[in-house]
């Protein structure tokens, strides 16, 4: 069998200079697309081929034989050897079309299988390379539909190909020799006929194309809208809106339901139309071929073969004519997929991009400008340097900034203006998977995998250990909790984590950050769902287990900051202020405003406890 694995042509596209991406051809367009993976699988689709071709073949000269066997009865005296030798020819071409129909149902059901798990990873590892801003413009729900969609249409489209198209065009061909053996008129007649209108309903599927691509688009869509409301049912029930999310699904699919209607309704008049044309042509070849018997110039068994293969033909020009609208439906299916998939990514790696060699964790920010859109910079000539083994604390007010640095240091982002260097390296001529395996990143929003929590920790580093990984729990302060869970560390944690606390998810991603052990550790707001004790025993193992490692963190909470060896304040993108904690309390300015409105407002909700209680 042909590997499925092919060479990742994809990743060679992407390792090109950022300022001109090579999109891989099979991106370009559907035909690309499935010539690709037609050659990549050469000798299933050619024997798959010359299966359908022989089978159909075989069903032509199987009709031929019942002429033959005619011809030999209705003769006087009959001819019985003649007789018993067309049929024993016609039985033997029976079970040979139904063996290769076999082979091929077999082979078909390999290739299908195996090109569709191919064409989920390519378009997977394309996707994969896309920048955050990328998913964050895209539901997931609605890339995972086209993904999984564009394998099955391409399943469809190849089988349509062989199965629906191929066989016509072999009964054609056939049926027109034995026509010219018959009377040559009519094989000039058929052959017209099929040509012609075979081209007409080509030309009417191609007009249609438009609106089967609108009914593609509109299922990716709603398929996206439903994963979309279905993650978020919490909100939904929080905020009563059960009723309103069923309008608004409603709206989707009642839209979704009148561009297929509309798709549908144009194939169904189209195939009005051929059965029309179908009928007239179909009464005046067996007509004509009834008055050729009746003036003895053609045989009882011309007729029979002309009766066989008019209705054979016409039917399978008709079924082929249809099933190249159906082919036009599903390049509409690849072409939308395409369209969305294969955008040119934005952060790629160049040709000079190359592994880090040296991973000592030192951090610098050189005059970088950066903004979001074109409405506003978030960071404006920004510069900062972190040394290796520094663990730096980020505060500022929301929307200073904070969370674009550890954007821009993951190289989630392309800087606009100036560079952000790791270890003296510009990230642009770092690889972006060498880069990001020297940083362990714990963000705001903490995202778990629908899989245990041993699994989803040890996502930090696969080949750890079962007792690396609790080490690394244990560090994190959710070793207790998770021993406690239903099936301890196999406990499933459900999507996104939604079986566990915010605080148990937090205390999760900490764990697989500690696991992972990176020289530059990187932490969003990381603690911001702990109580106070959990937080500071985090606190103090980060001390004790980081040693010589660099650690970035930004909090909200100030006080998560005060045994850094150095913290930042950040207001409107700039750097303020910068020192110890102690120091920067001193100095009366942002970073004391800020810690006394937290002190305060601790005051006040613990007075407002006390006077409850």
């Amino acid at each position: 069998m042909h590997s499925t694995h092919q060479p990742r042509e994809v990743a060679q596209a992407l390792d090109t200079t950022g300022a001109e991406f090579r999109r891989p051809p099979q991106l370009a367009t559907p035909r690309a697309f499935i010539l690709h993976y037609i050659r990549a699988w050469p000798w299933h689709f050619a024997a798959l081929s010359t299966m359908v071709v022989l089978a159909a073949t075989s069903a032509v000269g199987i009709q031929y034989e019942m002429k033959l066997l005619v011809d030999a009865m209705a003769r006087v005296p009959q001819q019985v050897n003649s007789a018993w030798i067309a049929l024993a020819v016609f039985i033997a071409l029976v079970a040979f079309e139904s063996i290769m129909w076999r082979l091929s149902g077999w082979l078909a059901c390999r290739t299908t299988i195996g090109v569709g798990v191919q064409i989920r990873l390519d378009l997977f590892d394309y996707l994969s390379h896309q920048s955050m801003r990328y998913f964050a413009d895209n539901l997931a729900g609605s890339l995972g539909h086209r993904i999984t969609g564009t394998a099955g249409n391409f399943g469809a489209l190849t089988n349509t190909m062989i199965w629906r198209i191929g066989p016509p065009v072999v009964d054609f061909l056939g049926a027109l020799v034995i026509f010219w053996l018959v009377d040559w008129r009519m094989a000039v007649i058929m052959g017209a006929y099929v040509v012609v209108v075979t081209s007409g309903l080509i030309v009417l599927g191609e007009r249609g194309r438009p609106l089967h691509s609108t009914y593609a688009a509109k299922s990716n869509v709603v398929g996206g809208e439903i994963i979309d409301v279905i993650s978020n049912m919490w909100a939904v029930k929080a905020f009563s809106a059960r009723e309103r999310e069923w309008r608004r699904l409603r709206e989707h699919f009642e839209a979704e339901a009148g561009a297929q209607r509309t798709s549908w309704m144009y194939t169904e008049k189209v195939r009005v139309l051929y059965d029309v044309v179908l009928w007239f042509m179909a009464a005046g070849m067996l007509a004509w071929a009834l008055y050729q018997w009746t003036r003895r110039t053609i045989t009882p068994g011309d007729v029979v073969v002309v009766s066989a293969l008019t209705f054979r033909i016409l039917h399978g020009s008709r079924d082929a004519a249809l099933a190249l609208v159906d082919l036009v439906q599903q390049f509409g299916y690849i072409d939308d997929t395409l369209h969305v998939i294969g955008k040119v990514p934005t952060v790629v790696d160049s040709n000079e991009a190359h592994d880090m060699e040296r991973r000592r964790g030192s951090i610098e920010f050189r005059n970088v400008s950066f903004h979001y859109d074109r409405r506003g910079q978030t960071l404006r000539d920004f510069s900062l340097y972190v040394p290796p083994g520094q663990k730096l604390g980020v505060a500022g007010p929301s929307g200073a900034g904070k969370s674009t640095l550890i954007s821009l240091m993951q190289r989630l982002y392309d800087v606009q203006d100036g560079a952000v260097l790791i270890d003296g390296e510009p990230v642009e001529r770092i690889k972006q998977d060498s880069l990001r395996a020297s940083l362990s990143v714990v963000p705001q929003e903490i995202s778990l995998f629908h899989r245990t929590v041993m699994e989803n920790i040890r996502f930090g580093r696969p080949e750890a250990t079962d007792q690396e990984v609790f080490e690394a729990a244990s560090a994190a302060c959710c070793d207790e909790f998770a021993r406690r869970l239903p099936d301890g560390y196999d406990t499933i944690v459900g999507e996104r984590g939604v079986k566990l606390s915010g605080g148990q998810r937090q205390r999760i991603g900490i764990a697989r950050a500690f696991l992972k052990n990176a020289p530059i550790l990187i932490m969003d707001e990381a603690t911001s769902a702990l109580d106070t004790e959990s937080e500071m025993r985090i606190q103090r193992n980060l001390i004790e287990k980081l040693q010589g490692r660099t650690v970035i963190a930004v909090a909200h909470r100030l006080s998560t900051l005060v045994g850094f060896d150095r913290i930042i304040v950040i207001v409107d993108g700039a750097i303020v202020e910068e020192g110890t904690a102690a120091e920067l309390r001193a100095r009366n300015g942002v970073f004391e405003k800020l810690w006394r409105l937290q002190t305060e407002g601790l005051a006040i909700t613990g007075s407002s406890q006390r006077r409850r209680a």
